[in-house]
């Protein structure tokens, strides 16, 4: 009966896979939240087919993490998801990327042309997130050498230029408004830019084994072929560390305890790459490269089993239900001789041996996994950072605001639940620089552990 149970376990994970894409629609609209900007207006002439894009003052960002459901919107063409980089070129132009996703009205994903045809695509520049000067806008043509399918999602490729005028210019934010032309829906993305005192990943960027294609992730799975590219096809030897070290999840939101003082990471071996030339990684860790060994920042890379972001096997899948578990389950389940009996056992009796209820909880906790995996991952798995574990519990956020410095996710649509914010400060990495850490209060704790029981009692499904 129990391995019959993991059995329908390991379904509730992997089966569905139509259903599965619909609802990664739904997280990527609910999670990379687009930035928000009212219309501002022309202050260089530049040839356009679009007007330039809306812009508010550059203040913090305010990004709503929930679009309108494709049945809100009027044509059910829809953008679900954008992310950003770019590369520089030199230090009067950079290369942007966007990596999204644009839903057609029957479902599935758009292709080039199809999103050519339905959408317009204009980006403003400003100096800062708070800092009202338009430094330049323009509107991005959407064609064959712009817009490329990648796989399920599309990349959109342009140039931006540092006005002329300012030589002194180091740092800037590009807003990009995407805007379904029917119904005038927008989706919008901040991203800061660098012109001076490029870092080893404003130059390279993880590529796919031919160097064509970029990926806008942290981590690659054990073996793949891939690349560390840059536009010049610059031949360089980037010199590498493997860590082999087991990070510690993320603390409840309540521990208002100091942080311990961080780990020393022991090498366990080195390597040295080519810059773009392909390579693979065959052992799981974490990776560092730099230029030179005395370097002070440099590309990491987490590389993880073939099924990642999914976690599938028994031993994996009971370390995330730390988030909702006591000590003593955690501890009972990972010192059992059957992990998967153990890990039946687990989710049985908390539904009081309802299956039908297992299974659906099974499915939405772990889809949440995975999905933490998939936008989190930093030096180590999403599922683990602090960002992975709020996102886990309470779901994507209702609203994001952001600044250079932190990030303020706002839950304010649950029911018998006031607005309640979590806020992250963006902390310096030497892997990664999107790694940011929670502020904690013990004043969550009447809001957080309601949900925590409302997922041990199954009324969470989705």
């Amino acid at each position: 009966m129990r391995t019959l149970f993991y059995g329908l376990i390991i379904l509730s994970l992997s089966a569905c896979g139509s259903m599965k894409k619909t609802q990664q629609q739904r997280v990527n609209t609910a999670y990379e939240a687009r930035t928000e900007a009212s219309r501002p207006t022309s202050t260089q002439p530049r040839a356009a087919t679009l007007s330039s894009p809306s812009t508010a003052p550059p203040r913090t960002v305010d990004a709503p993490a929930a679009a309108p459901t494709v049945a809100d919107r009027s044509s059910g063409w829809s953008v679900t998801s954008i992310k950003g980089k770019f590369l520089a070129i030199d230090s009067t132009t950079l290369h942007v990327i966007l990596d999204m996703t644009a839903q057609k009205p029957e479902g599935g994903q758009a292709d080039p042309a199809q999103f050519a045809e339905h959408f317009q695509i204009a980006y403003v520049m400003y100096p800062d997130y708070n800092n009202r000067e338009r430094l330049g806008y323009g509107n991005i043509p959407l064609d064959g050498q712009t817009v490329k399918k990648q796989g399920n999602h599309l990349t959109i490729a342009f140039d931006v230029k540092r006005p002329a005028n300012r030589t002194d210019l180091a740092n800037a934010v590009l807003l990009t408004e995407v805007t379904e032309i029917a119904s005038g829906n927008k989706a919008r993305n901040d991203l800061p830019l660098r012109f001076r005192n490029f870092r080893l990943s404003d130059r390279f960027a993880l590529t796919n084994a031919t160097g064509q294609e970029v990926e806008l992730r942290n981590y690659v799975n054990a073996g793949d072929m891939i690349q560390l590219s840059d536009l010049a096809n610059t031949k360089k030897t980037l010199y590498g560390v493997r860590y082999r070290h087991d990070f510690e999840a993320a603390s409840s939101p309540m521990n208002t305890s100091a942080r311990p003082a961080p780990k020393s990471l022991v090498v366990d071996s080195t390597l040295t790459i080519t810059t773009n030339q392909p390579f693979s990684l065959p052992r799981e860790g974490l990776y560092y490269f730099t230029e030179d060994t005395t370097a002070d920042n440099g590309i990491g890379l987490v590389v993880t089993d073939n099924r990642f972001p999914k976690m599938t096997r028994p031993e994996k899948l009971i370390r995330p239900v730390l988030y909702m578990s006591t000590s003593s389950e955690i501890n009972e389940m990972t010192q059992a001789q059957d992990t998967k009996k153990a890990l039946d056992r687990y989710w049985l009796s908390l539904m009081s041996g309802n299956e039908e209820t297992a299974r659906r909880t099974i499915k939405a906790y772990y889809d949440r996994v995975e999905d933490a995996n998939r936008l989190f991952t930093t030096y180590k798995e999403g599922w683990k950072t602090d960002k992975g574990m709020i996102y886990i519990v309470l779901g994507p956020p209702d609203r994001i605001q952001r600044n250079r410095e932190r990030e303020v996710w706002v839950y304010n649509r649950r029911p018998n639940v006031s607005e309640i914010n979590f806020t992250f400060t963006k902390k310096s990495n030497q892997f990664v620089e999107d790694h940011y850490e929670l502020v904690r209060f013990m004043e969550y704790q009447p809001v957080w552990y309601p949900i925590v029981e409302a997922w041990r009692t199954g009324a969470i499904r989705e």
